[in-house]
């Protein structure tokens, strides 16, 4: 595909040498992700140069030794293919780009950067593009839809759909929260997470979703929840027990991000989506709704924990704001409980 695409790659002939760029690009970008405190951003740039890679394979391109500015433009014409969104186009060029200048610096490659696409060729998101969301209406069909379920796991179906409406939590932050997160502060029951950028953060957890959270948890035999929640500092990342995952599958195991995306997707026909809804529509309606509920803007990002170069508002971070928090006017403006 990519040489139809192109009219200029060539399929190079020795295989066993392409295998073994692929091995020492692999290996010197996991020694790269080191660097990197953030689990979630590890996991992403892993992601993204990965799907480098399995590029240049298919065109037989030798990602260290041969990789050229053409191969760059092809993989987007190819990304442009398969319709992926602009936004994830740059993502993806951003990661390698910011791969390959690692490899520079750390001497480990001594050609121009292939990936240093200028500004006007990158793809350009415009502000106004961005994921849909769900009408008033069909939010509060998913969620009596979540309380209905029947599957196997319904009790964790319905604790998952309506933590990432009320709250808007990024499904990396979903699958990575533990048991121990979930605790109280100033009379708030409050999940503790880490978030974009290995940030620590807490986002306030209103009762409808504390209930079905508690549903959840009550059938796991992991879980006492006469010790939930815990008090703040009493059983921490660093405590002596175990970390356990807030949502797990059968066998026990941490939840993954294509579980998420599949259980979300079943409620699609049923509310009337014909898109893709993913776990970010969900967190982008939570934003939507809970401006058309009349909460602050400020107030919506630092649930979201979205970052911001506000300066000045730092200093009203004292008292940590849950008592605003958007959960409650979200709950109050579905008219769910």
């Amino acid at each position: 595909m990519t040489a139809s695409l192109t009219g200029q790659i060539v399929l190079a002939r020795d295989s066993a040498a392409l295998a073994a760029g692929g091995s020492r690009f692999m290996a010197l970008r996991d020694e790269g992700l080191l660097e990197y405190g953030s689990a979630n951003t590890r996991a992403a740039y892993r992601l993204d140069t990965d799907h480098w890679l399995q590029f240049l394979a298919a065109s037989g391109v030798h990602p260290l030794d041969g990789v050229e500015r053409k191969h760059a433009f092809g993989w987007l014409r190819t990304l442009e293919l398969q319709r992926e969104a602009k936004a994830t186009r740059a993502r993806r060029l951003a990661a390698v780009k910011s791969f390959y200048e690692w490899l520079t610096s750390m001497g480990y490659y001594t050609r121009a950067n292939p990936v240093a696409v200028e500004r006007n060729r990158k793809p350009r998101v415009s502000r106004s593009e961005s994921t849909f969301s769900l009408s008033r209406e069909q939010t509060v069909q998913l969620l009596a839809a979540a309380d209905r379920d029947h599957e196997r796991q319904a009790a964790r179906t319905a604790a998952i759909v309506w933590l990432l409406v009320i709250t808007g939590i990024r499904v990396s932050e979903l699958i990575a929260a533990d048991v121990e997160g979930l605790g109280t502060h100033d009379g708030h029951r409050v999940l503790r997470l880490v978030l974009k950028g290995d940030v620590d953060a807490m986002v306030v957890i209103p009762d409808p979703v504390w209930v079905r959270l508690e549903r959840y948890l009550r059938q796991r035999s992991d879980v006492q929840l006469s010790r939930l929640p815990v008090r703040a500092g009493q059983v921490g990342r660093g405590g002596t027990r175990g970390r356990r995952p807030l949502f797990v599958t059968a066998s026990g195991g941490r939840l993954d991000r294509g579980a998420v995306a599949r259980l979300l997707c079943r409620f699609a026909p049923g509310i009337g989506v014909e898109a893709w809804l993913g776990p970010h529509v969900l967190r982008h309606t939570c934003s939507t709704l809970a401006r058309a509920a009349g909460v602050a803007l400020e107030d919506i990002q630092d649930q979201l924990g979205h970052a911001d170069g506000r300066t000045v508002r730092r200093y009203d971070h004292g008292g940590v704001r849950l008592d605003r928090a958007p959960a409650y006017a979200l709950i109050t403006y579905l008219g769910v409980a």
